[in-house]
């Protein structure tokens, strides 16, 4: 499973499909690429906590205050619900203009022509793998909003008080991981271990890519069974050296509000998580916790394939009436300086370079750190990760379900392996 803090796709992906599947095959905008004459109202939808909603409304007001003939109606909620109504809309040919996006919809809405090309939105400020991510076939479908990273978050209370000395993050091994996270499990008291779970979807992404694979491909998986077990067996290397917890800890763990989990209640001296998690985890164990890169085969963080995750896209209905207005929303949201100081890390630091070293100043202290770090690397990302296809949530929580098989010690490295990409490409058909 992924980690708690991170969000529960599968029923609402399944739901999207079925409603999808009635009516979007060949649908497409036949609207003109030119601007209305008069005033324009655009349709909006977006989801997020009572902060956003807030914040959003301040962007509508500002892009409207430049806009005067472009009207924005917006339609938000949270996340359970959105994605219900998302599909409804649009399998009754009523969605709305612009659309807050989720990778785990991309290739769905995208593949069956649910959503606009997007022609007119500047990704020049982007570096070219965050401008690709929004692509699905080659063409733009979504501009991310904002970016984030895999890392390992230290608690550096625990590493100090275990004597034990984290290794050079630029030179790192996975092998280095185990043997380290092991060494401070060793001299910590009962029930404080080195490291969480390193069994998330975004790990196992990491490892598949420096190996010469991906977790997925546009169209199915990116590696075979054989990739899969050498996987399992890392699982299994750090259960046997007790670097991670035991499975029924790294279960509970998985469950639990990220206000709860191991490295929030100062019971992990390490683990993995997105970069935007940096604030919370900070608040919630006390600690000033410290980032750093994740490992690599090689020891390289060049060539750790690292990638920046999009925290979420924008994207416009193909049955728009307004292309041209839609666009300029999305392009305002995204590279104009008054939206990114609005928004500032509500939707992920953001994606436009220029953009977020101008609101670096303005950002929470957990925020500039997390911005900081996504700089650093940006010469060190590998090629983007493609628009995972549809099923792809049943097909983690199969090799992630899998994995915990593995820590339990009820199935071996390739058993689980067989069984699980078994699950995951069914998953995928």
């Amino acid at each position: 499973m992924m980690f708690s803090a991170q969000k529960t796709l599968l029923p609402k992906a399944a739901a999207t499909a079925v409603a999808l599947s009635l009516v979007l095959t060949g649908c497409g905008s036949s609207s003109p690429e030119t601007a209305s004459d008069g005033p324009v109202t655009l349709r909006f939808s977006w989801w997020g906590s009572d902060t956003r909603h807030k914040l959003t409304e301040k962007l509508i007001a500002a892009f409207e205050a430049e806009n005067p003939n472009i009207n924005i109606e917006g339609e938000y909620g949270d996340w359970s619900g959105y994605w219900d109504k998302l599909a409804t809309q649009v399998a009754s040919q009523d969605a709305p203009d612009v659309i807050q996006m989720d990778a785990a919809y991309l290739g769905e809405y995208s593949g069956r022509g649910a959503l606009l090309e997007l022609t007119d939105v500047d990704l020049s400020k982007f570096d070219q793998p965050v401008a690709d991510s929004g692509k699905v076939d080659g063409k733009q479908y979504a501009v991310t909003s904002g970016v984030n990273a895999m890392v390992v978050l230290a608690n550096p209370a625990l590493v100090s008080a275990s004597g034990v000395t984290l290794p050079d993050d630029e030179s790192w091994t996975w092998d280095d991981l185990n043997s380290t996270a092991a060494a401070i499990t060793k001299a910590s008291p009962e029930g404080v271990y080195g490291i969480g779970q390193v069994n998330s979807d975004a790990a196992a992404n990491l490892w598949f890519r420096q190996h010469g694979k991906s977790l997925f491909t546009s169209d199915g998986l990116g590696f075979e069974e054989a990739d899969l077990a050498e996987w399992y067996e890392y699982q299994a290397a750090m259960r046997d050296s007790k670097a991670v917890p035991p499975a029924s800890v790294i279960t509970e763990d998985a469950n639990a509000s990220i206000d709860q989990q191991g490295l929030s209640t100062n019971k992990f001296a390490m683990n993995m998580y997105w970069s935007n998690q940096l604030g919370a985890l900070s608040k919630a164990s006390g600690q000033d916790l410290e980032i750093r890169r994740p490992p690599s085969v090689e020891g390289k963080a060049s060539e750790a394939q690292q990638f920046y995750k999009s925290s979420m896209f924008w994207s416009a209905s193909s049955r728009t009436k307004h292309p041209v207005e839609a666009q300029k929303f999305i392009d305002f949201v995204t590279n104009n300086p008054a939206a990114g100081e609005i928004s500032l890390a509500d939707r992920g630091i953001p994606a436009n370079s220029e953009i977020r070293e101008a609101v670096a100043s303005k950002l929470s202290p957990a925020d500039a750190k997390t911005a900081k770090f996504i700089d650093e690397i940006s010469d060190e990302l590998g090629n983007a990760v493609p628009v995972p296809p549809a099923g792809s949530s049943a097909a983690v929580e199969a090799l992630t379900r899998y994995s915990l098989e593995v820590h339990f010690s009820r199935l071996s490295p390739q058993e689980a392996a067989k069984k699980a990409i078994e699950e995951a490409k069914s998953a995928l058909l």
